[in-house]
C-alpha cells in the first residue's frame, strides 16, 4: 500500500484563513498539547517565498515504513539488526515485548494512513482519546529528527551526509496501488533507507520552513 507525505506551511495565510482545511486538526492537537503542558502548534508570519501551498514531498509503501520501524526498535532494544523481506509474526511479538519503548518513539508510535508531525519539541509523542480515536499520536519533527539519525548507521547512512532523497510523487497516490520502488538504491536495507531518505527530507523541511508533516 502506497504513502504519501504532505507539508502544510504552518504560516498565518493558511492557518487563519476560514477556509483552512486543517482547522479541526490543529484544534484537536492544541487541545492535546495543552493538557500535555506543551505550547500549542505554532503558527507563522508569511515570509518572501513562502506560501500556504500544501504540496506532497516523499512517497513510500507502508511495508517499507513499518521495515524502518523495526530496525529503529531492535537497535534500540540492543538487539542485532537483521534484513527481512517481509514483516512476519516477528515484529507483531517485537512491538509487544518493547510495547514501551514503542509508544515512546515518534517513529514508531504513528498511526498509518494519519495523523502528524509538528516543528515542536517534546520528548514522546502527544496522545489523548480524542486524538487516538481520529489520526493517533501527534509526533514532534525534532523528535523525528533525532531517532532517524539513531538508526541511521545501522541501515548504512551517514546522517551527517545523506544521499540525495528520491523526487517527490508527481500526483497524489491512492491507498491502493503500489508505491513507486526505490530507483537508485540497492543492498539489503534498500527499503528501509528509501523510507529514511523519504522521512529526513520531510522532518529537515518541516523544521527549515515551519511545516507540519502529515500522511495520506
Amino acid at each position: 500500500m502506497a504513502c504519501d507525505l504532505w507539508l502544510v506551511p504552518l504560516v498565518d495565510v493558511l492557518c487563519h484563513s476560514s477556509d483552512n482545511p486543517f482547522a479541526e486538526e490543529i484544534a484537536s492537537y492544541d487541545k492535546a498539547l495543552a493538557e500535555a503542558g506543551l505550547p500549542r502548534v505554532p503558527v507563522y508570519a508569511y515570509m518572501p517565498g513562502l506560501s500556504g501551498e500544501v504540496a506532497p514531498v516523499a512517497g513510500f509503501d507502508y511495508d517499507a515504513l513499518h521495515f524502518l520501524r523495526r530496525a529503529y526498535l531492535l537497535h534500540i532494544s540492543g538487539l542485532e539488526v537483521t534484513p527481512v523481506d517481509e514483516l512476519g509474526s516477528d515484529y507483531e511479538q517485537l512491538l509487544e515485548m518493547f510495547g514501551t519503548a514503542a509508544r515512546q518513539s515518534h517513529l514508531v508510535w504513528h498511526y498509518d494512513h494519519a495523523g502528524a508531525y509538528i516543528p515542536l519539541d517534546f520528548p514522546h509523542p502527544v496522545a489523548s482519546d480524542e486524538l487516538l480515536e481520529g489520526g493517533g499520536p501527534l509526533g514532534s519533527s525534532h523528535g523525528l529528527l533525532r531517532e532517524l539519525e539513531t538508526v541511521a548507521p545501522v541501515i548504512g547512512i551517514d546522517h551527517l551526509n545523506p544521499p540525495a532523497a528520491p523526487a517527490p510523487p508527481g500526483r497524489p497516490t491512492a491507498l491502493d496501488e503500489r508505491a513507486v520502488p526505490p530507483s537508485h538504491e540497492d543492498g539489503p536495507y534498500a527499503r528501509e533507507r528509501h523510507v529514511w531518505l523519504g522521512l529526513h527530507a520531510a522532518v529537515t523541511r518541516s523544521l527549515g520552513q515551519g511545516s507540519m508533516i502529515v500522511f495520506s
